[in-house]
């Protein structure tokens, strides 16, 4: 039966999955990469096309994709501390259950 543990198991290994991505490796070459290719001069008052970012547009929705891409990045930048208290708190914790 599916209890308060196991969903705190499946949310911390899915945290710690997305923690562990790597931008240069993985997401860049699916195209979910945060870094944005931006030519260096745009031209005046000429648009580019941005591959996820719509936060440009007033009122525009970024979508499912640029959410996704922000979420990972943002669990990557500030969950990467508190994610190591964590593990070890739960290992600790497996360490004494078993022993």
């Amino acid at each position: 039966m599916l209890g308060l543990g196991t969903l705190l198991y499946v949310s911390l290994l899915l945290i710690n999955a997305m923690a562990v991505l790597s931008e240069d490796r993985f997401l860049a070459r699916i195209g979910w990469s945060s870094a944005q290719a931006q030519p260096a001069n745009p031209g005046f008052g000429q648009t580019y096309a941005q591959p996820y970012d719509q936060a440009a547009y007033p009122g525009g929705d970024p979508g499912v994709k640029g959410r996704l891409i922000n979420l990972i990045s943002a669990v990557r930048t500030l969950m990467r501390i508190p994610l190591i208290g964590l593990n070890l708190v739960i290992i600790i914790y497996e360490f004494i259950r078993v022993g």
